[in-house]
C-alpha cells in the first residue's frame, strides 16, 4: 500500500530527535550515490554531502526518484579543505577498523553527520582523523555503500526515535498489553 505523506493522518510516527546528515568521500558510482541520497531523504535526513566525488549527477538524479535535492540541502565539497559542518554537529565515520565501535553498541549523537567511504576503498586517513567517532557494522566484509548507509540510518532511527517498546512475545503488541 502506498502512503500519501501529504495527508496529516498518514504521517509516520516515531520522529527522531535531533538532526542528521549523510555523506560519502570519493564516491564514483552515481547510482550508489542516488540510492544513498534517496534513503537519507526517506529517513528524514537534514542534509547530504560529498567530498571529492567523481560521479555523473545524471545517474544520481535517475536513481533518486524522491527528488531529494529539492527537499534537503546537498553539498558537494571538492576536497577536505572545503568540508564544513554545522556548529556542534558530530562527524561519525563508518569504517571497518579494529578500533571502531560496533554499531549496536554506539550511542548516536543528537546532531550528527555520518560519512562513508568509496565503493572500493576506505575513508582517507585525514577524514578518519577529523571524525569525532568511528563506527563499524559488525559483519564479515564490506557491503554496498547504500546498504551500509541505510543500516546506520535505521539504527539511528531505532535508537533515537519515539517508538513503543517491543512486545515481549513474537509479533506485534496486542491491545491488552
Amino acid at each position: 500500500m502506498r502512503t500519501n505523506y501529504t495527508d496529516t493522518n498518514k504521517v509516520p510516527t516515531g520522529k527522531t530527535r535531533g538532526y542528521f546528515g549523510v555523506g560519502v568521500e570519493e564516491i564514483s558510482k552515481g547510482f550508489n550515490l542516488g540510492n544513498l541520497v534517496r534513503t537519507t531523504h526517506a529517513f528524514g535526513g537534514s542534509f547530504f554531502f560529498t567530498i571529492n566525488a567523481s560521479v555523473s549527477y545524471a545517474e544520481v538524479k535517475s536513481t533518486d526518484t524522491s527528488h531529494a535535492d529539492i527537499h534537503m540541502p546537498f553539498y558537494a565539497y571538492k576536497n577536505m579543505g572545503e568540508f564544513t559542518l554545522p556548529k556542534d554537529c558530530a562527524l561519525v565515520g563508518v569504517e571497518l577498523l579494529d578500533e571502531a565501535v560496533d554499531l549496536p553498541s554506539f550511542r548516536h549523537p543528537l546532531r550528527a553527520a555520518y560519512v562513508l567511504g568509496p565503493e572500493k576503498g576506505n575513508l582517507s586517513p585525514a577524514l578518519v582523523k577529523r571524525c569525532d567517532h568511528i563506527i563499524k557494522i559488525p559483519m564479515k566484509f564490506c557491503v554496498n555503500v547504500g546498504i551500509a548507509g541505510a543500516l546506520v540510518i535505521y539504527d539511528r532511527m531505532i535508537s533515537l526515535g519515539s517508538f513503543a517498546e517491543r512486545p515481549v512475545r513474537v509479533g506485534k503488541r496486542s491491545k491488552a498489553e
